[in-house]
């Protein structure tokens, strides 16, 4: 089936991306308020079907030298009909990101999506540090 994407935050639909996420593995419980704030901060591109939200994907970004690349879904009525990828695709070649130093991203079960787009495992993860807190939205 078709679909269509689309940078314009005005199109997303808050519900759809807010219930997905808050049942997700990586951010379980988030709170809707900060579903919206992590938006507003992030170049986001939605996937729709009909006018209907089907996926999302966002990046973090100083638009300079790094993107950390999060929040990646597809609803399960439309998955394996490549729009995570394509939505990851039009986010690594939108303007706003050209020339960037570094690409971050953190998956658990999705390495082959994003292989397929040229992603890597970390080349010295010894290099790495993370702070991590993961029930932060069950307090």
């Amino acid at each position: 089936m078709s679909h269509s994407l689309s940078f314009d935050p005005a199109e997303l639909d808050l519900d759809t991306i807010h219930g997905f996420l808050t049942t997700s593995y990586w951010s379980p419980g988030i709170p809707r308020e900060t579903v919206a704030r992590a938006i507003a901060g992030s170049l986001c591109v939605g996937a729709y079907r009909e006018r209907r939200q089907i996926g999302f994907a966002r990046v973090v970004s100083d638009r300079a030298t790094f993107a950390y690349l999060a929040d990646v879904f597809v609803l399960e009525e439309a998955r394996g009909e490549g729009i995570g990828r394509a939505m990851v695709r039009a986010l690594m070649e939108h303007h706003e990101l050209q020339g960037l130093r570094r690409w971050f991203l953190a998956t658990l079960d999705a390495h082959g999506v994003y292989e397929a787009l040229g992603w890597q495992p970390v080349a010295h993860p010894e290099r790495l540090l993370e702070i991590t807190v993961p029930d932060i939205y069950r307090r």
